[in-house]
């Protein structure tokens, strides 16, 4: 089910520029203070929690300072602290409708519960005018005794009725008197809502009667619409920092993204060169322009490896085909040649061809050298291999001597390869003219240097700049092709070793690098 739903994702995904992405993605980001708008209910809700905690706190309170001021009261037994939470949740709620209109009684109000009413009205009053909340205190008839519309009785509200039967409750009622005062603020949820809470007053161990509050919820709107200036500048910013870091990033990644495909294509086309590393780009970036420069001179020095190579190979190639390609038509040309001449011709020939096909195995051996990568997971101890070298080339007229060979280190390559690049080195030796080859081993900054010195003729002066050139020999007469260096580094540098000339020896001498395992 998911790769073919991926397999029309992709085939019909648009090819979008990196700073069309940019844009949208800052788009997007920009957009999401008014995607969360939506989920502002949450916050709403909480506002609404608080206002019922405040009037929860004020009626337990003023509830307190009631039921002290009544005739007679005793002081209360502190009790055990139980904090009442609110309850009052907008997702699953009922809003009743608007709370009734108090009703008139036709009995007198109670005179005790009149002059306790007057003795409480102030505290009321002073309440009411700070925090804007509708405060009225009901006799044990449902009567109201303090605030507005004195004598009527609510006794048929269901908050009053349940904080008569002694249990504090909190109600949502709609609000008919609301008017809009603030544009969008038809969003809110509670803008037409009020909250009721009823809280009995205890006196003497006995309700005596209820203190009734109601309050609007705070508006969610109210305060954005009073702080719209402020909002305003803030989008102005929130827009104006994005521009700004658009600009960074059109400078800091698609600027030098551009600049180093321009310089890709004059690369490919064989002109240009790679530009400098951008000092404004990410740090990614830039370490692509560098990884980019490494590898457009890699491919340099392999064109000019290659080049060289051909023209070599070509040289190598001319010399034998020319001598061949001359004596069959020397032979075409006098069919009448003497028996002696005819022979001489063909064995040259023979050796020619010889050499051609010598030459082509090499050129095999080179390629495979330098295709050749290392497997990893090697662990080759080169004390065994340099005993079998030494023991292989044990003779009367020629020796090797191994020095320090105790205690080395593994190394990371295969032993048949290190096996191949040494018998090479001494095949080369010997075939110098040397008696003897010493290796020197030595371990340290975590590679194994194998010095190999002969005590042959050495190598010139002035040939010691081209010794690892391929196709350059000093046997050319001999039967020599000049590829058995190059290929010796073509195989230590697969496995990340190297081959260099030692300095200061009398015959030929070779440094071997191998790292350690």
């Amino acid at each position: 089910m998911i790769e073919p739903f991926k397999r029309v994702v992709r085939r019909h995904w648009p090819r979008l520029r990196l700073r069309t992405i940019l844009l949208l993605t800052f788009v997007f980001v920009a957009a999401l203070p008014g995607v969360g708008a939506l989920f502002l209910r949450v916050y709403e809700n909480a506002l609404v929690r608080q206002t019922e905690a405040e009037l929860v706190a004020q009626g337990a309170a003023l509830a307190a300072a009631a039921g002290a001021a009544w005739p007679g009261a005793t002081p209360r037994v502190p009790v055990a602290a139980a904090p009442e939470p609110p309850r009052i949740d907008l997702r699953f709620a009922t809003v009743l409708p608007e709370r009734p209109a108090p009703r008139a009684m036709a009995r007198p109000t109670d005179p005790r519960a009149a002059a306790w009413g007057r003795r409480v009205a102030p505290i009321l009053d002073t309440t009411a005018a700070t925090t804007l909340a509708s405060i009225l205190l009901l006799d044990r008839a449902g009567r109201i005794v303090a605030g507005p519309g004195a004598g009527a009785a609510l006794d048929r509200a269901a908050e009053v009725r349940a904080a008569l039967s002694g249990r504090p409750a909190t109600v949502l009622r709609h609000n008919a008197g609301y008017a809009a005062a603030y544009p969008f603020e038809w969003l809110s949820r509670a803008s037409g809502l009020r909250i009721h809470h009823a809280r009995p007053v205890v006196a003497n161990g006995r309700v005596i009667g209820v203190l009734l509050l109601a309050q609007s919820p705070r508006a969610l709107f109210v305060g954005m619409f009073e702080d719209r200036g402020k909002i305003a500048t803030g989008v102005v910013l929130i827009f104006a920092a994005l521009v700004v870091l658009s600009g960074l990033l059109s400078r800091g990644i698609v600027r030098p993204v551009e600049t180093l495909g321009e310089a890709t294509r004059a690369v490919a086309a064989g002109r240009g060169s790679v530009p400098d590393v951008p000092t404004t780009a990410a740090i990614e970036i830039q370490a692509l322009y560098r990884d980019f420069a490494v590898m457009a001179a890699a491919i340099e020095h392999r064109s000019r490896y290659l080049r060289d190579f051909a023209h070599a190979v070509s040289h190598e190639f001319k010399t034998p085909l020319a001598a061949i390609g001359g004596a069959v038509e020397l032979l075409q040309d006098h069919p009448d040649m003497a028996a002696a001449d005819r022979d001489r011709f063909l064995t040259n020939m023979g050796k020619d061809a010889q050499r051609l096909s010598l030459l082509v195995r090499r050129l095999l051996d080179l390629a495979r050298a330098d295709m050749t990568q290392a497997a990893g997971g090697e662990a080759t101890d080169v004390a065994v291999v340099l005993a079998r070298l030494a023991d292989a080339w044990r003779g009367d007229r020629f020796a090797v001597e191994i020095v320090g060979a105790a205690r080395l280190p593994p190394v990371a390559a295969p032993a048949a390869m290190i096996e191949a690049v040494l018998a090479a080195l001494i095949e080369n030796s010997r075939q110098a003219g040397a008696g003897q080859v010493a290796i020197d081993t030595d371990a340290r900054d975590g590679m194994l240097c194998l010095t190999l010195r002969d005590d042959g003729p050495g190598i010139p002066p002035g040939d010691r700049e081209r010794i690892f050139e391929p196709f350059f020999t000093s046997r050319r007469g001999s039967g020599g092709t000049g590829l058995g260096l190059p290929i010796a580094r073509s195989l230590l540098q697969a496995h990340g070793g190297t081959i260099d000339l030692a300095q200061g020896a009398d015959g030929a001498g070779f440094v071997v690098r191998l790292p350690a395992a």
